[in-house]
């Protein structure tokens, strides 16, 4: 270097040329080093990119026409980005950039009331989200030192699944199967039912059409439930990326709350469409398939995502997350390896069977399927005092039942099963948004145990249930109010209710003795 040149360049490295310089541009400048990548290869909802060798998983990718994506592989030569934003503008050559952060969802009381999708992007038309923080998708599960005993009820208002499937706050119940037979329908009344119960609500619909999602839209805007629902949505013509996020992106906004102190319950709508979203990505990033041709760590993405699930100590915030994962059979094929998956991880199920579901059965729960192995110790007291042998006389009635109709004679004991059956059959049926409190539901319970709907036609057996609600609203208002306290009730208690719904129930015309000669 020449002596001109290096005296120069002492000229300009001075610090009083460096502060000059500063305050006549009100600028610090101060260089950073930054990543810049190129696509290798755009495949459909994944890209190769060269480059980038501190990228990290999860990472959140930048590319240079604006989209999005998530780091999802890293490999020596390359790393393999899923899109989280659709864009038929990438192509090979094309710059590419790190973000240097994970991606994240934004949280707090400002998404309830809202539609967004995965990124926090509102769909719903109603402006910005007022978010906050912001949550990573993936965070570790309470530590099992933070969390507390399963032991508060979460009512659905299903008589069948209050009844004999209960479901406590923090618990995670699978409801599965085939398509068409009302798994979105028991989800919804459940959402809905929570409109009194302080709990706060997020459906999660993961490749489900857009007509579907509306529907279900407008159903919570109709019965006033949004101001307490987030709907976090990811179409089935969204990138697979996108809906492989979803229900982290949800599960994230929910954790927020639950750490807050608030019950929360989340749906995710369904866990098959997600395995095929992340199938797909996996067979182009050329992981080696296994069983059904699903990658290896299927099991781990939904184990992870369902330990988040769970209720907290007070010290870490008391807030409970329930989830209702739904999952979809194909031909009743309860052992197909994602439903198996799935009922491993949860903590029972709820099985929905097409035979009920084309007979009229509605809900179509299949009470020899379907188990719940945590709600049992959070059932209201009152329940299990009327509930009594009520699965296990049904269990019975349906044998014998399949079994009269080869015209076998039978005798005074099972004629009364038979009509006692029938009865429970009948009373277990509900309308879909006809959702029943806690106690409307235990007094009709226990006059269906106590037999007063014996000697009733099937067909006047909803208009006896409407009398016998009628009837303890008005004239029963202290048992109602000592079921809805958790408060047991006295065989005396049991007693005197019995007699009064008999009474009650006298103004209805009775109809043949003969239970046999019924027929639904």
């Amino acid at each position: 270097m020449t002596e001109p040149a290096r005296s120069l360049r002492e000229a300009i490295l001075t610090p009083a040329f460096v502060g000059l310089q500063t305050a006549r541009t009100g600028l610090l400048l101060e260089p950073t080093l930054r990543e810049i990548g190129r696509v290798r290869e755009v495949q459909r909802g994944v890209v190769r990119v060269t480059g980038l060798p501190g990228a990290r998983m999860g990472e959140e990718i930048l590319f240079a026409d604006g989209s999005r994506g998530m780091v999802l592989r890293l490999n020596p030569e390359d790393i393999g980005v899923a899109l989280i934003e659709e864009s038929a503008h990438l192509y090979a050559g094309i710059e590419v950039y790190r973000s240097g952060n994970l991606v994240d969802v934004p949280v707090g009381e400002g998404v309830l009331g809202r539609v967004v999708d995965a990124t926090g992007v509102p769909l719903d038309n109603n402006g910005p989200i007022r978010a906050t923080q912001r949550y990573p998708l993936e965070r570790i599960a309470p530590p099992i030192m933070h969390r507390d005993p399963v032991q508060q009820p979460l009512q659905t208002g299903i008589k069948v699944i209050d009844a004999m499937f209960p479901i406590g706050r923090g618990q995670r119940e699978l409801i599965l199967g085939d398509r068409q037979t009302g798994k979105t329908a028991i989800a919804v009344d459940t959402i809905l039912h929570q409109h009194d119960q302080g709990v706060l609500c997020i459906y999660c619909a993961i490749g489900q059409r857009s007509t579907a999602v509306a529907r279900v839209i407008d159903t919570l805007r109709q019965h006033g439930a949004m101001s307490y629902t987030t709907v976090v949505v990811a179409g089935g013509d969204a990138p697979p990326g996108l809906q492989y996020i979803t229900p982290y992106a949800a599960t994230s906004m929910a954790e927020y709350l639950m750490e807050h102190g608030r019950d929360v319950l989340i749906v995710y709508d369904d866990l098959t469409r997600h395995a095929r979203a992340y199938r797909e990505i996996s067979l182009l990033l050329r992981r080696p398939p296994a069983r059904e041709a699903f990658p290896g760590d299927i099991f781990y993405i939904h184990s992870r995502l369902l330990e988040r699930s769970t209720r907290l100590r007070k010290e870490h915030g008391g807030g409970s997350l329930t989830a209702l994962p739904i999952v979809e059979t194909e031909a009743q094929n309860l052992s197909a390896y994602i439903p198996t998956n799935l009922i491993s991880i949860s903590d029972g199920q709820i099985y929905l069977s097409p035979d009920l579901f084309q007979k009229g059965m509605l809900p179509a729960v299949e009470i020899g399927r379907s188990v719940s192995r945590v709600g049992g110790k959070t059932q209201l007291p009152a329940y299990r005092a009327v509930v009594g042998m009520l699965r296990l006389t049904y269990t019975q009635f349906e044998e014998l039942e399949a079994f009269s109709r080869f015209g076998a004679r039978l005798d005074e004991t099972n004629r009364q099963i038979l009509t006692r059956g029938r009865c429970i059959r009948e009373v277990l049926k509900q309308d879909q948004f006809d959702t029943l409190p806690a106690a409307d539901q235990i007094l009709l319970l226990l006059a269906l145990t106590q037999g007063l709907f014996d000697a009733l036609p099937l067909a006047r057996i909803p208009e006896a249930e409407q009398i016998v609600r009628r009837h303890a609203r008005k004239h029963l208002p202290q048992i109602i109010e000592q079921i809805d306290r958790a408060q047991k009730l006295t065989p005396d208690q049991i007693a005197l209710t019995t007699d009064a719904l008999r009474q009650a129930l006298q103004t209805l015309d009775q109809g043949p003795q003969d239970g046999l000669a019924r027929r639904d």
